[in-house]
Order: C-alpha cells, then sequence, then structure tokens
C-alpha cells in the first residue's frame, strides 16, 4: 500500500506545469466545453434532441449557403495572399533595421493593428464611397468623369480587410526575418550570385516559416470577419460570420448555427494541421527561421525548380533592387506608400471629429469641438465608455495572472505535455472570434450570465489570454533562471522566490502583457455584439448599433477618443518593455 501511495504522490507532484492549470481550467471551460456543445447541438434534432446529419444536408444542398461558404473562403484567402505579399517588403525593410530602430518604426504597424475594426471600416467608408475622399480626388482632378464605384463590391471589402490584416502579417514575419543570418547572402555574393537568385534561393527560403504563419494567421481570422463586409461589401460578399450573426440573433435557430460555427472551426484546424506539417506550430511564435520538416525529395526538388525558376524571371530587375551598399531608394519609397496605406484611416478620422459641419464631408469647412460636445454630453456614450474601461481593466488583471503562470510553467517544465498546453494556450487566437462568441452566448444564456459585466469580462479574458501568454513567454526566454535557484539553494521557498525575484524582474514585460490585454479588451466588439445583450453596451457596442443608423461626425469624435486611448496603452507598453 504504501509503495502505491508512493507512486501516486510521485506523479501527482506539484512541478512547475502546474501553474497552468489556472489558464487550461478557465479554456476548457469556456471555449473547450461551448465549442463541444455547438458540435452536439450541429447533431442534434430540435424537436427530439435525437441524433440527426440534417442540418449538414441542408448546408449541402442549399446552394445559397454553399455559395456563401466559398466566398468566405476566398475572400479570406485573397485577404491572407494580399497581406503577405504587400506586407513582406515592409517586414524585411523592418528585420534588417537594429532593434532599437525597428521597434519605433514598428510602433506604426502596432498601431492600425491595435486599433478598432469599427474604427477602421468607418474610415475607409468615407474614403471610399461615391463622394468619398477618393472619388472626389479622382473627379475634382478630371482623372475620372464620374465616380468610381470602391464599395459595396468585393474590392471595397479586399481594401478594408488587408488593411485590418496586413500588420498582423508584418508582426509575424519581422521576427523570423530578422533571425536569418545575412552571412549566407553576403557569402553567395562573393562567390558571384545574382542578387535575385540570394534573395530567391537562399533569403526567402529562410523566411518562408514567417510567411506561412503571417499568411495561416491571416486567413485564420479573416474567416471570422464580419464587420467589415458588412459596411464595405454588397450581397454578393456575404460572408459566414455575417449569416451565423443572423441565425442567432434574428432567426434563434441554434442548430443552423452550430453547423456553420463548424465549418469554420474545421477550416480554421485543417490550415493550422498543414502548416504544422511543413513547419511545426512553435514557429507561430519564435524567431526561429530553421524550416520545419521535410516531406519527401520530390517536394524539395519541386520547390527548388519553382524557385530558380522565380530568380531567373526576376533577375532583369536586380539593378532596380538598389545599391549593393544597402540604399534601396524604390523599396523606401515602397515602405513610405505602405505605411500611409495602414495610417490612412486615422489621418482621415481626426480631421472629420472637428469639422463644423453636420455632413461628413473632407476636408472639413472648419473647426468646430461640437461633435466632442455632443459626446461628453450622451449618457449612452458615457456610460459605455466607462463600461469599457471596467471591463479593460478586469481583463487585463485576469488574462495577465492566467497567461502569465501558463508562460512560466512553460518556461520552466519539460513536461512532456507541454506541446499540449501551448496549442490550447493559442486555441482563443486560433479559433475564430465568431465561433467564441456564439459558444460562449449559449453557455452563458444557460448560466445567466448574458447582459452582464462579468459576462463580457470572461469573453474578453478569454480573447486576451493568448497575448499576454506571448508576451510573458518572450520576456521569458532571456530570463537568467539561476537568479532564482541560487535564492532555493539559500532556502526561499517557491513563493518566496516567485514574489521576491521573478515577478519584480518581469515587471515590465508583465505590465506590457497587461496593457495589451487591456487594448484587446477596450477594442473590442464581436462578443460584445453577442454577451451584452443590448443592455451592457461597451463603447465599440455603441458604435455598431450607431453606425447601421447614420454615419455622423459624432462618430468621428468617438473614434478618435478610441484613437487617443490605444495610442497613449500602446506607448506606454513601449516605454515599459524598454525599462
Amino acid at each position: 500500500m504504501s509503495a502505491a501511495r508512493a507512486g501516486w504522490t510521485g506523479r501527482l507532484k506539484l512541478g512547475p506545469i502546474w501553474l497552468a492549470a489556472p489558464a487550461l481550467a478557465f479554456i476548457a471551460v469556456f471555449l473547450v466545453l461551448p465549442m463541444l456543445r455547438l458540435i452536439g447541438l450541429s447533431m442534434q434534432d430540435a424537436d427530439t434532441a435525437a441524433f440527426t446529419l440534417s442540418h449538414y444536408q441542408k448546408l449541402a444542398d442549399t446552394p445559397v449557403y454553399m455559395r456563401i461558404l466559398g466566398i468566405t473562403f476566398r475572400i479570406s484567402a485573397l485577404t491572407a495572399l494580399f497581406s503577405v505579399l504587400l506586407g513582406y517588403p515592409l517586414a524585411s525593410w523592418l528585420a534588417a533595421m537594429p532593434d532599437d530602430k525597428r521597434n519605433k518604426w514598428l510602433f506604426l504597424v502596432l498601431l492600425p493593428f491595435w486599433t478598432s475594426y469599427l474604427v477602421k471600416t468607418f474610415a475607409w467608408m468615407i474614403m471610399l464611397g461615391d463622394k468619398g475622399l477618393i472619388n472626389s480626388i479622382l473627379t475634382g482632378t478630371g482623372m475620372a468623369e464620374d465616380s468610381v464605384s470602391l464599395m459595396y463590391n468585393e474590392l471595397g471589402v479586399i481594401i478594408g480587410m488587408v488593411h485590418a490584416m496586413m500588420p498582423l502579417a508584418i508582426l509575424t514575419m519581422v521576427p523570423v526575418m530578422a533571425n536569418v543570418d545575412k552571412r549566407l547572402s553576403l557569402a553567395a555574393g562573393s562567390m558571384g550570385a545574382r542578387r535575385s537568385q540570394r534573395f530567391w534561393l537562399i533569403e526567402f527560403p529562410l523566411t518562408m516559416p514567417g510567411v506561412a504563419a503571417g499568411g495561416l494567421l491571416t486567413f485564420i481570422t479573416s474567416l471570422g470577419f464580419f464587420i467589415v463586409p458588412a459596411y464595405l461589401g454588397g450581397r454578393g460578399e456575404t460572408m459566414l460570420a455575417q449569416i451565423i450573426i443572423v441565425q442567432v440573433q434574428q432567426l434563434v435557430n441554434w442548430a443552423f448555427a452550430a453547423v456553420l460555427s463548424v465549418m469554420l472551426v474545421v477550416a480554421a484546424l485543417l490550415s493550422i494541421w498543414l502548416y504544422d506539417r511543413f513547419f511545426g506550430l512553435s514557429t507561430l511564435t519564435s524567431a526561429s527561421s530553421a524550416g520545419g520538416k521535410t516531406h519527401g525529395q520530390w517536394l524539395r526538388a519541386l520547390g527548388q525548380k519553382t524557385l530558380a525558376g522565380l530568380a531567373w524571371l526576376t533577375s532583369p530587375f536586380d539593378r532596380l533592387g538598389g545599391r549593393e551598399d544597402g540604399r534601396q531608394p524604390i523599396k523606401f519609397a515602397y515602405v513610405l506608400v505602405i505605411f500611409f496605406f495602414l495610417l490612412a484611416p486615422a489621418m482621415i478620422v481626426v480631421p472629420l471629429a472637428f469639422t463644423s459641419d453636420r455632413a461628413l464631408t473632407f476636408p472639413p469647412p472648419g473647426f468646430s469641438m461640437r461633435w466632442f460636445q455632443t459626446y461628453f454630453d450622451s449618457a449612452i456614450w458615457i456610460s459605455a465608455t466607462i463600461r469599457s474601461f471596467g471591463v479593460a481593466f478586469a481583463t487585463a488583471f485576469a488574462a495577465t495572472v492566467l497567461g502569465g503562470f501558463a508562460a512560466l510553467a512553460l518556461a520552466r517544465s519539460d513536461s512532456r505535455y507541454s506541446r499540449v498546453i501551448f496549442g490550447l494556450m493559442l486555441a482563443p487566437m486560433i479559433v475564430p472570434r465568431i465561433v467564441i462568441a456564439v459558444g460562449l452566448f449559449y453557455l452563458m444564456a444557460q448560466i445567466g450570465l448574458v447582459a452582464s459585466n462579468i459576462g463580457l469580462i470572461i469573453g474578453h479574458t478569454l480573447l486576451a489570454i493568448p497575448f499576454t501568454f506571448i508576451a510573458i513567454g518572450a520576456v521569458l526566454k532571456g530570463y537568467d533562471w539561476q537568479l532564482d535557484d541560487a535564492a532555493s539553494t539559500l532556502g526561499a521557498g517557491r513563493i518566496t522566490v516567485l514574489r521576491l525575484i521573478t515577478l519584480p524582474l518581469l515587471r515590465g514585460g508583465i505590465i506590457a502583457a497587461a496593457l495589451f490585454a487591456f487594448v484587446t479588451s477596450f477594442d473590442e466588439l464581436t462578443i460584445a455584439l453577442f454577451i451584452s445583450g443590448g443592455l451592457k453596451s461597451t463603447l465599440p457596442k455603441q458604435m455598431w448599433d450607431d453606425m447601421y443608423l447614420q454615419l455622423n461626425p459624432t462618430l468621428a469624435a468617438v473614434s478618435v477618443v478610441i484613437l487617443v486611448i490605444v495610442t497613449l496603452m500602446l506607448v506606454a507598453a513601449q516605454r515599459v518593455q524598454k525599462s
């Protein structure tokens, strides 16, 4: 008996891996369980609760749903393609910089990345409309006789979604590119390799894990988009997330909403599986540029021939790439254009918030603070703002604690379960947000947390955990664990070491992670759209409701408020990380 008890004691010994238990339990209850219940709903008869596949049969037999499924995949694939393609030169330019200088320029990528989708979409509606800024320039300069159709079509959706997703692609590619050994390309150049050959046969293959990771994350995130297609697209650009919202909020058809949600999750998991087969999931968060797994000589040979062909095709343009001393005027000009594209919404929204006109015309005919006064005098807007702040602060605390302890657990443990835990911690970032929102709404409707601040905090914390996990995990990579070991040998217990040594030394990374979690919550709409229940409206939810009624300068003033808050948080996060 004593031997058996000793065996169980050894197995249940509280090692570092148990620090991840609270985060895993949270994810299990509020992500895994709702996903399983949605799967069950999708195969359950609404009247008898008996097993059935009729809902899936309905999806297969209804042409309109299959067409929307195809539209969703096509738009998501095009968004991923253009985000990576257009963002690659900027990521390469940033990766070549010293760390201090790169971090300053990265702020201009982080700002549009963390800016609310609603703010960005609102700005693009102003720019792309029939009487918008771009058409005013085209008709005013005589480049076009009449307004060009830039909105309520696929072009408008692609522009809005690429603008939203390109920062994510860039931020994913930069760490991998920065870790590529530049001496390899220099060595090839010294042996006579042309610029095109060095790029396609050496540099590009080494950055491929980052390129694939950027494409993967942008594709999966795009699958759950509904804000951009709802405002910039037409009927022909309806995406699956919009249909899910209609099924839940208007038709109350949970079974079919579950079927559509399962389809999105299956597409996301299939994409992840393919990526993991070729590169390994660890490249999603590490700066390693090592190229993953090998799958057959024929595949490698095909890839080499393709890259060699691209090197040959682009060789006539070698001189356009810039001088060998590193000066690349064409690339720098392109980088400025991309930065202008990323920052355009902010540059448009800010002046419109101070317009004296009742209509959204650019440039504003005069200066006025009346729309900010309208915002501050509105009990509805102020109530939504206060609620957003309160929920964001609570989310920042909860997500930082849960994600931080999980990151600490993986940093200190060599358990065979580390890979599984790593995947689960990233799951809220990988599963489309609309699916998470539907699953949480179904769960919280049963436990009475719909239209409650607690429900919002739970949902936002779930979305913020991956960001705090990654941010604190990155800081832990450079942490000197000998300090903890030395304290332990002097008699300090684990809690004492954690409280007096580990946490103080990680303070900068922890605060930065909390700020990112705050921004994640403050800008979040998808969860609020379901969980708020129309009673506990947050600032993005109130903005969503008003945008459906009418575009007005008050929305521009609210957008500026959100931009200022996000900017201040990002500046604070950067300064904390530096310190």
